[in-house]
């Protein structure tokens, strides 16, 4: 996929709600299906998009995989075809589709019931790819490499020459980025190609996932749900920490590492603000 060639990619097939029936959620219940040939893993859910209609879907197990090495070409194809996908990162579990593809963003907030006005970030496969989507020239040579790989994410702006596509978090000029410790999410993106949308993964106000069970009822909104175990790091999330502005930094979100990354913007001779 070239990087944010297209403005849309395709929509998801399992559910279809319109504009007038948002997503409800009620049950899932994981059963084993039995055949003369094979044995398989059936997710069931009774997904409800309004009071008088609910669709059954059914999630096989091929779509639930470990986020291992092996499976990293089925995430980067669901990618390609404007899909969302549920991943582990360094935090907590995320949902991740195209940054570049309008559709899959929208269906993102879809997912989650969140409004437009809340903005997503975006992961990159490498330090060096941030350069693509922000503006990093005001910032000290070897900051972000001390900072990233990790679970800080870095608000910069956006500036004329982004490759974003504009229909990601519209009316602002600054975007939040995130290179996490973790090569599974970090291939994607690199296979990708692109930047990925990325947040996390639960109904908007709920608490954050450390474990793939936590969101169960939004599994068959994905395409594959990768799971990478219990996530050690608790629920907190990313520190995020704005550093638009030359010298100076201002924490918009403790999260797990607010101490680790004040100490090295310390070291760089930056202000909190």
């Amino acid at each position: 996929m070239k990087a944010c060639a297209r403005a849309a990619g395709e929509r998801l097939p399992l559910v279809r709600p319109s504009a007038r029936q948002p997503l409800a959620h009620s049950f899932v219940k994981v059963g084993t299906l039995a055949s003369q040939h094979e044995t398989k893993c059936v997710v069931s859910c009774s997904i409800g998009v309004s009071e008088n209609r609910a669709h059954r879907i059914e999630l096989r197990a091929e779509h639930i995989l470990p986020a291992t090495e092996d499976h990293v070409v089925k995430a980067i194809d669901a990618i390609n075809r404007g899909q969302v996908i549920a991943v582990p990162t360094d935090t907590i579990y995320g949902f991740a589709c195209d940054a570049c593809s309008a559709e899959a963003v929208n269906r993102i907030y879809e997912i989650k019931g969140r409004i437009h006005t809340r903005p997503l970030a975006i992961c990159v496969s490498d330090v060096p790819d941030i350069s693509r989507f922000a503006v990093v020239d005001h910032l000290p040579h070897g900051l972000l490499h001390s900072l990233l790989p990790g679970p800080v994410t870095v608000v910069l702006k956006r500036g004329e020459n982004s490759i974003l596509e504009r229909s990601l978090n519209p009316g602002l000029d600054s975007i939040g980025v995130r290179v996490p410790n973790l090569d599974f999410i970090r291939s994607i993106a690199r296979g990708a190609g692109s930047a990925l949308a990325l947040t996390s993964a639960n109904l908007s106000g709920r608490p954050s996932s450390v474990n793939v069970k936590d969101f169960g009822d939004l599994w068959p909104n994905c395409s594959y749900v990768f799971d990478g175990g219990i996530l050690p790091s608790g629920r907190a999330g990313s520190t995020i920490v704005d550093l638009i502005t030359p010298g100076v930094y201002k924490i918009l979100r403790d999260g797990s590492s607010r101490d680790e990354t004040t100490a090295v913007l310390g070291q760089f001779g930056f202000v909190e603000v």
